[in-house]
C-alpha cells in the first residue's frame, strides 16, 4: 500500500476564538509532515460575524472594521490572517483571502491549490446559528474527496 504524502495543507479559519487552536494544531500536523502551509479565511458580511462572535478574544478585529465595506472587510481579513501567521512564527506560511460561501470557497480553494489536506475546526454553535448557517465543516467533509483533519474545539480556547 502506498502512503499519501502531504505536501500542501490548507488551514481554513474563521473569526471564532477557537481559531487559535485550529491554527496551532493544523500547523503542528503540517510541519511534522514538512508540508507547505496555507491559511485561508473566507470573508462574509462582517456584521454577521459580530453578531455571532461578539467576543473574538485574541483574534478580535477592530470594532470599526465590522461594517459592510468591502475594502475594510478585506483589510480586516488580511490583518486577521497576518496575526495568525505572526503567532505561528513562520514566515513561510502563506495566506489566502476569499469572499463568498465559506464551504464552497474552501472546497474550490483546496481544489485550485491542489491541497493534500484540509484542516478545519468543529465547534458547537447555538441551535439558531446552526439553523441559519449550518455547519461549514460538515458540508466540506460531505463534499470533498480531500483528506481532512478536523479539530474539535469548544469555547474556552
Amino acid at each position: 500500500m502506498k502512503a499519501n504524502i502531504m505536501k500542501k495543507v490548507l488551514i481554513a479559519l474563521d473569526y471564532n476564538p477557537t481559531a487559535k487552536k485550529v491554527a496551532e494544531d493544523g500547523y503542528a500536523m503540517a510541519k511534522a509532515m514538512n508540508a507547505e502551509i496555507l491559511l485561508l479565511h473566507v470573508g462574509l458580511d462582517l456584521g454577521m460575524y459580530s453578531s455571532i462572535y461578539p467576543n473574538m478574544g485574541a483574534w478580535q478585529i477592530d470594532s470599526a472594521d465590522v461594517i459592510n465595506d468591502y475594502d475594510i472587510a478585506n483589510k480586516a481579513s488580511h490583518n486577521f490572517l497576518e496575526k495568525v501567521k505572526k503567532h505561528l512564527g513562520d514566515s513561510s506560511v502563506q495566506i489566502l483571502q476569499k469572499e463568498g460561501d465559506a464551504a464552497q470557497m474552501i472546497l474550490k480553494t483546496a481544489e485550485d491549490i491542489k491541497a493534500d489536506c484540509i484542516v478545519m475546526g468543529s465547534h458547537s454553535q447555538k441551535w439558531l446559528e446552526n439553523i441559519l448557517l449550518g455547519s461549514v465543516t460538515k458540508e466540506v467533509l460531505r463534499k470533498t474527496g480531500i483528506p481532512m483533519f478536523v479539530i474539535p474545539t469548544k469555547k474556552g480556547y
